[in-house]
C-alpha cells in the first residue's frame, strides 16, 4: 500500500477508534457494571486509546512529513494543515491523558489543587478536541485526490 493510501486511511480508522471508545465502549461499561468497576474499565480503555493515539499520531506525523516533502518538491509548503491537525491531536493526547490522568487518584482522595471533577472535565475537553481534530483530518483525507492540494 502506498504512503498516500495510508495517509488517507489512518485518520478514518483513528476517528472510528476514538468515537467507538467515547460513544460505545465507555457508556456500555457504566450501563452494565457498578460505578467502581465501570470506572476501572473506562480507565483501562482510555489508557489503551491514549497509547494507540500516540502510535497513530506519530505514524501520521511521518506520513504528513513525507507528503509535505513531496509538496515542497512541487513548489508547496512542507508544513501542511494535516500536520497541524495531527500535532494538535497529539498535544490533546499528552495533555488530556498523560498529564492529567496521573493527578486523578490524588484528586479523588481530596488532595491536590484541582478536584477530581475538574480534572475529569479538563480531560474530557481534551478528548473532545482530539476527536474533532482527528475527524477534520479524516474529512480532509477523504477528499478526492483531484481536490487535495499536494501540500495539505
Amino acid at each position: 500500500m502506498s504512503v498516500e493510501r495510508w495517509r488517507r486511511l489512518l485518520p478514518g480508522l483513528w476517528a472510528g477508534w476514538l468515537l467507538c471508545t467515547a460513544l460505545l465502549a465507555t457508556p456500555a461499561g457504566f450501563a452494565l457494571l457498578d460505578r467502581a468497576a465501570a470506572g476501572r474499565l473506562a480507565a483501562r480503555m482510555l489508557a489503551q486509546e491514549a497509547y494507540t493515539s500516540l502510535a497513530l499520531g506519530v505514524l501520521m506525523v511521518v506520513l504528513e512529513r513525507v507528503a509535505g516533502r513531496r509538496g515542497a518538491a512541487a513548489g508547496g509548503s512542507q508544513f501542511s494543515g494535516g500536520l497541524v491537525l495531527v500535532l494538535g491531536a497529539l498535544f490533546c493526547t499528552v495533555a488530556g491523558y498523560f498529564a492529567l490522568q496521573p493527578m486523578m487518584p490524588a484528586a479523588r482522595a481530596g488532595q491536590g489543587p484541582l478536584s477530581f471533577g475538574q480534572l475529569h472535565a479538563a480531560s474530557s475537553v481534551f478528548y473532545g478536541l482530539k476527536c474533532l481534530l482527528v475527524l477534520v483530518l479524516a474529512w480532509r483525507a477523504a477528499r478526492p485526490a483531484a481536490l487535495t492540494p499536494a501540500s495539505s
